[in-house]
């Protein structure tokens, strides 16, 4: 199955949303699957990039720039050659939304509980925002 996620680009001059194409192997039916399942499919492609040796092609000065202004400058390198726990990460997504760190929009309506039950189709709208706790003190 086919989703559509929307992906929020770095940087200044960028400061959007775009639409990604996202794989999922089976359709979920609660807000618990999806985040399995999404969770499956980015270690599954992490890990293959690890067995393949994949290095990241040179950065851009302009990617340099939009990394930089967000704090940043990654290459995307995996210097230990370690692939990722799936179950692991599956648990610490899974905590992560009972915790309120990031919330899951399906087109225009909040997911919901873990274990609510949600309607996906092909091509859906689906969004992860991930919610910035502030912290410091009040004068």
């Amino acid at each position: 199955m086919i989703i559509q996620v929307n992906i929020k680009q770095i940087g200044k001059k960028k400061a959007k949303v775009s639409g990604m194409s996202f794989h999922l192997e089976n359709k979920p039916l609660t807000v618990r699957e999806l985040i399995k399942e999404s969770v499956h499919t980015c270690v599954t492609e992490y890990n293959e990039r690890v067995r393949r040796g994949e290095f990241c092609k040179p950065l851009s000065e302009e990617e340099i720039e939009d990394m930089a202004s967000v704090g940043k400058i990654a290459f995307g390198i995996n210097y230990g050659g370690k692939e990722a726990d799936e179950g692991k990460a599956i648990e610490n997504a899974l905590l992560g939304y009972e915790d309120g760190l990031f919330r899951i929009f399906i087109g225009d309506e909040a997911a919901g509980d873990l274990d609510d039950e949600i309607h996906i189709e092909e091509n859906s709208e689906v969004t992860f925002i991930r919610l910035v706790m502030l912290s410091g003190r009040m004068w």
